[in-house]
């Protein structure tokens, strides 16, 4: 099973949303599981789409109650770790899609990019180090260039 995080805040734009959306319906469509904090924003839309074209959605819940998790979630993961969760949600998958973002998200990706994970960033944070661009995020044009890195960057052919 390919299991890929996508990660973004809990209350983004309208736009960034539907990025989500579509980076959850390509990568269903891909074959690929997703994994996500499990509850509204990003996490909710990419499991929206996920779950249109017939994928399956991991939620990495911060509580203790399932009933928290998004509708679109098919397996809800209780941590009761609160922000915690976050080094799980990205280890959970093989490579982290980060869509859009606020602090959290930006812990997941030092989390995914300490670790050695493959980052694809659309519409995310920008990194510099010293002053200076750090190229550690690959990026994305769309949702689907942003699954065509993803995959890529675990071993799977594009397209």
């Amino acid at each position: 099973m390919l299991i890929i995080s996508v990660i973004g805040a809990g209350r983004p734009t309208a736009e960034i949303a539907e990025l989500a959306e579509q980076v959850g319906a390509e990568l269903a469509r891909r074959g690929a599981t997703i994994v996500c904090g499990g509850l509204g924003g990003v996490m909710e839309a990419a499991c929206r789409g996920a779950k249109s074209a017939g994928g399956t959605t991991i939620g990495i819940l911060p509580g203790s109650d399932p009933a928290e998790a998004n509708a679109w979630v098919d397996i809800p993961i209780c941590t009761g770790l609160g922000y915690a969760r976050n080094v799980i949600v990205v280890k959970t998958g093989r490579a982290v899609i980060a869509v859009g973002g606020a602090y959290g998200t930006l812990s997941e990706i030092g989390h995914a990019l300490g670790d050695g994970q493959k980052v694809v960033g659309l519409r995310t944070w920008d990194l510099s180090r010293e002053g200076s661009a750090d190229g550690a995020i690959v990026w994305a044009a769309d949702p689907a260039d942003a699954v065509d890195k993803a995959l890529v960057a675990v071993g799977r052919p594009q397209g």
